[in-house]
């Protein structure tokens, strides 16, 4: 069960939930290219060939920590639109949670690159009186959680 629906007030409904961007796997797949470029591709004299496979095998291992690293960030992070608050969770046995009153929130800011505006994901900075909500970073469709924040 997911910790959004485990503390939802009663009567209170979920509007919208956002998600951490796929682009975190990018370094990972992009390291997995350099490590098969590395063995398929290059074709180094004999005497340095175990180096440049070991070089492969070191690059395609870090690729998989990253990856590994990106999923987890993916699926511990929760982060929810409901008719009251903002919920912002992550974290699997050491979590950290923010939430905000919708009465709270004065206004909410989306910051994107040239990439996220090309590829649909940004920073999301939610404001309150007095405090913020902290910034939630590489969300997919950053403007529509805004739109969802403000609307309500």
């Amino acid at each position: 069960m997911r910790y959004v629906d485990r503390v939802l007030q009663e009567g209170e409904r979920v509007l919208y939930v956002a998600h951490i961007s796929r682009i975190l796997y990018v370094p990972a797949f992009l390291m997995w290219a350099v490590a098969g470029a590395l063995i398929f591709f290059v074709n180094p004299p004999p005497g340095i060939r175990v180096f440049v496979v070991l070089a492969a095998v070191l690059i395609f291992g870090v690729g998989v920590l990253s990856f590994l690293r990106a999923w987890f960030q993916r699926v511990t992070t929760e982060i929810a639109v409901t008719d009251r608050r903002v919920i912002y969770k992550r974290g699997l046995i050491r979590r950290h949670t923010v939430e905000m009153h919708m009465d709270k929130v004065e206004s909410v800011d989306v910051d994107q690159s040239i990439w996220g505006r090309l590829l649909n994901f940004g920073d999301v900075y939610v404001h309150g009186t007095g405090v913020g909500l902290e910034p939630l970073t590489m969300i997919d469709h950053p403007l529509e959680l805004r739109n969802h924040i403000t609307a309500v």
